[in-house]
């Protein structure tokens, strides 16, 4: 039987479990032998990080060919227009190409957010706005790069869902362990 673990990371843990600068791993969270990363989150994202001990089912959650959808809270700088949302969901042209067509709409903050410690930076005299993207493809530092080309820099990244797999439940810092 696999084992498909279900962890909430927190914002500034490296998605491995050494670190050669003493930087937080998951190390520091998970102590399960033998369970590998199915798709990263950058070490200033938060959310929703898959691990399991099943190749094929790593490779499915991890490679970019099995479109399997990730759903982001995004908190951007400004409030963008209906022309920038149409944007992001037609597809977004970056350095490495045009981004897969996403799914995209405004949001209230999340609820039972956490506090992000340390706090995002916030201008007085300028908004903020929660998105939901959906997208099925991985490049590198995809979203921050997408709300940027829109002219709405990514302040907090937070990944809800991978699939059917959500963060319903799972504070940071901690995991579930399903088996699949």
């Amino acid at each position: 039987m696999s084992r498909l673990v279900l962890f909430n990371k927190p914002f500034q843990v490296m998605c491995q479990f050494t670190d050669d600068q003493g930087r937080k791993t998951l190390g520091d969270y998970i102590d399960i032998p033998k369970v590998y990363v199915a798709g990263r989150l950058d070490f200033d994202s938060e959310g929703l990080l898959a691990l399991t001990d099943d190749g094929k089912l790593q490779h499915k959650i991890a490679n970019p060919k099995n479109k399997m959808a990730k759903t982001y809270w995004v908190q951007v700088e400004g409030v963008p227009d209906e022309k920038s949302l149409q944007s992001l969901a037609r597809g977004v042209r970056l350095k490495d190409g045009l981004t897969r067509p996403a799914t995209v709409s405004l949001m209230t903050e999340p609820e039972n957010l956490w506090p992000r410690d340390p706090p995002i930076r916030e201008r007085k005299h300028i908004p903020t706005q929660w998105l939901e993207l959906t997208i099925k493809e991985g490049k590198n530092r995809q979203v921050r790069r997408m709300t940027a080309a829109i002219g709405h820099p990514t302040l907090r990244l937070i990944r809800y869902s991978i699939g059917g797999w959500t963060l319903d439940g799972l504070k940071p810092g901690k995991y579930q362990i399903s088996d699949v």
